[in-house]
């Protein structure tokens, strides 16, 4: 009799940044979109990224940084 091997993958629940659905994803592993919506965000255009000071200066140019809250963070994983 042969014996078996087991290799145990930690998951973790995680919900589609863009469909809203749940699955299971390899823990630590980051990703952030389901199996079915990989495809349709990678045939979209990165979008440019602008940094929070730049924001914060356009704000200040058309009179809205005295009444203005702002927060400034990293995108990341949710």
């Amino acid at each position: 009799m042969e014996s078996l091997e087991f290799a145990i993958v930690e998951m973790e629940l995680k919900y589609c940044e863009r469909c809203g659905g749940l699955w299971l994803r390899p823990q630590d592993s980051g990703e952030v979109y389901c199996e079915s919506c990989v495809p349709k965000m990678a045939d979209l255009p990165v979008p440019k990224k602008r940094s929070c000071q730049a924001r914060i200066d356009e704000l200040e140019i058309n009179g809205w940084a005295d009444e203005s809250l702002f927060v400034c963070a990293e995108g990341g994983n949710a």
